[in-house]
């Protein structure tokens, strides 16, 4: 920039350009793929889950997802009509929904109503299609979507299950800005940046390790960790 602090460059490598939310995360589930990284579901928020070739893409790929969407979202049912995400579930019987817990928070169980609808049939063998809904129990108007793919047999708890992850990684990033300074960085070059992030991340996935030995009463050495 220019300015009283004269001119100054970010140091971009030049083969590095501008890339969507969606995009980003297409290039970090190939990087992990590549990698032989264990997983089996990938969940995602709406800023994600609405970019319809970032779900083309994963299936595709045969990756099975959870992720969230937008109210209008436009999907596909199984007689290959397009349908509202909301028009689709407020045609759902009472009998759809149930009520399930997708792990505890810092009130208590989270609990919500679940329902899903199958979507479009076409794909692999053994997979299926489906929008799933979360409602809340104290506001019924208040209902967030998603779309899934996956395992034929995968159940509705399954799926909630998955959607609920989500919670758990956002509470990964928060422990890592508190714990080991992910966002407390200045800096003003690329370099600098990815230095700072890729060490916080370091410090916090030693910081889980350890945490997780001590809970099980194993004892923590350096060599160890």
């Amino acid at each position: 920039m220019d300015g009283i602090f004269g001119k100054h460059t970010a140091d971009v490598p030049d083969e590095v350009g501008f890339a969507t939310k969606p995009r980003l995360a297409m290039a970090m589930i190939e990087r992990a793929l590549a990698a032989g990284v264990p997983f089996g579901w990938v969940t995602a928020d709406e800023a994600y889950g609405q970019a319809k070739y970032l779900r083309f893409w994963l299936e595709q790929h045969d990756i099975a997802h959870v992720v969230a969407t937008r109210v209008n979202d436009t999907l596909v049912t199984t007689d290959f009509r397009q349908v509202r995400a909301d028009d689709l579930v407020a045609g759902l019987p009472a009998r759809s929904w149930r009520r399930l817990s997708v792990g505890a928070g810092a009130h208590g169980p989270r609990e919500y109503d679940w329902a899903r609808v199958p979507l479009r049939i076409l794909g692999e063998p053994g997979r299926g299609h489906w929008l799933l809904a979360r409602r809340s129990i104290t506001d019924p108007t208040d209902i967030a979507y998603y779309v899934c793919y996956g395992p034929h047999r995968s159940t509705l708890l399954d799926l909630a299950w998955i959607a609920g992850t989500r919670w758990r990684i956002e509470e990964c990033f928060q422990q890592a800005k508190n714990e080991a300074g992910l966002d407390h960085y200045q800096v003003r070059s690329w370099r600098a940046w990815y230095a700072h992030i890729t060490l916080s991340m370091l410090a916090h996935a030693w910081l889980a390790v350890t945490r997780s030995l001590v809970a099980k009463g194993e004892s923590v050495s350096p060599a160890r960790t």
